[in-house]
């Protein structure tokens, strides 16, 4: 009757112990939960707590009858939506009845009860009841989505943004380069000119390139192709990739590798990805002359390879987020930042599609951050 939703209720009111519980067996079932009051103003009380279905009031009660307990219902905003069934023994007189649907009644029920007409009159107003609730079930699932879709549509308009200002800059660097190149062909300044063309040219290369490899790994299109290998040549290899940024930053990289051999089977090209990225993060956010730490170690089956640093830090409220695609931690102001935000969603997958994790273990604005990343052992 219910789903997933929590039991349906119904509230009894009569004056009779014995007429409750005799209500509360005819309409027992599965999903539904019988509330019982002896009195109008201990059902009252149990209707500022629980939202009804239904409402079974017995017409003849002393104190306040069925009828007032009706039109107190019917004057509270928490209970006027709630359909009443009038049960009574007395006599069915139209002035009896219009005086019941006038309190707000659908529906009367003489005594001694048919028990096949209870059940039916309320299965109708379980079953509306249900109805209801699913329908405001996918209306709050409709307005979540809604949400989230104008979440994505910002972010993509963001990341557009990003995007034209990121291959803006070294497109008119090219054309600057050229114009430069016609007027000093044959000088001393060209290979200098063509050092810095070749710069932004590579710029422009590592951002397709990342896009690239988050478009065929979202479609299934990237196939690793696993050897084995020895990590502390991968990790070395990847230092001497971005090694530049590194230099042309002044920071210093402490590297603690150990002795004995760390090996594992994985695609040598994207483990470098892996790991030049996460260094060429820290490098990126760390302010000139920091420190980056890269250490290897294995745990059990497990290699795990860290790379910390000492720069801007994340705040909380955005590492639950990094992760995301298109997601780029807000840049300190002082400092000029690149980068499209998906390096981090890309290493994620990356090493999720070598059977690893990528956790981010320590990080605080000005304080620096620290990543993990665990591959399993060859």
């Amino acid at each position: 009757m219910t789903g997933s939703f929590d039991p349906i209720k119904c509230l009894l009111v009569d004056d009779l112990p014995e007429n409750l519980v005799a209500l509360e067996a005819l309409l027992k079932s599965d999903g539904l939960e019988c509330h019982k009051a002896s009195s109008g103003e201990e059902a009252l009380e149990l209707l500022l707590v629980h939202d009804y279905a239904l409402a079974l009031l017995d017409v003849q009660m002393p104190g306040m009858d069925g009828f007032e307990l009706a039109e107190l219902m019917r004057g509270s905003e928490r209970s006027r939506h709630v359909p009443i069934i009038f049960v009574t023994a007395g006599s069915g007189d139209t002035a009896r009845r219009f005086r019941g649907y006038e309190a707000g009644a659908v529906d009367f029920i003489q005594k001694p009860i048919e028990p096949d007409i209870l059940r039916s009159k309320a299965n109708v107003f379980f079953e509306l009841y249900n109805q209801r609730r699913q329908i405001a079930k996918q209306r709050d699932s409709l307005a979540a989505m809604g949400l989230e879709l104008q979440a994505a549509d910002a972010q993509k308009n963001r990341f557009l943004a990003v995007l034209a200002h990121e291959l803006r800059n070294p497109i008119m660097a090219l054309v600057a380069g050229l114009r430069l190149l016609e007027r000093r062909e044959g000088t001393d300044a060209v290979p200098e000119i063509r050092s810095a063309m070749n710069r932004s040219l590579s710029h422009m290369t590592r951002l397709v390139e990342d896009l690239l490899d988050i478009s065929r790994i979202e479609q299934g299109k990237i196939s690793l192709r696993h050897e084995e290998l020895l990590l502390q040549d991968v990790i070395g290899f990847a230092i001497e990739t971005v090694q530049p940024i590194i230099d042309s930053a002044g920071h210093r990289l402490h590297l603690a590798l150990p002795d004995d051999p760390v090996r594992l089977r994985g695609d040598h090209a994207r483990v470098t990805q892996i790991v030049g990225n996460l260094i060429s993060n820290a490098a990126r956010y760390t302010p000139n002359g920091g420190d980056i730490r890269v250490s290897l170690r294995s745990e059990d089956r497990w290699a795990k390879i860290e790379i910390a640093d000492n720069g801007i830090g994340i705040a909380p409220e955005q590492q639950g987020r990094i992760f995301d695609i298109f997601a780029q931690v807000a840049p300190d102001g002082r400092m000029n930042q690149e980068g499209l935000g998906i390096g981090l969603a890309l290493v994620k997958q990356l090493v999720e599609l070598h059977g690893g994790r990528i956790l981010l273990t320590r990080s605080a604005p000005g304080e620096g951050s620290s990543f993990e990343v665990w591959l399993p052992l060859a």
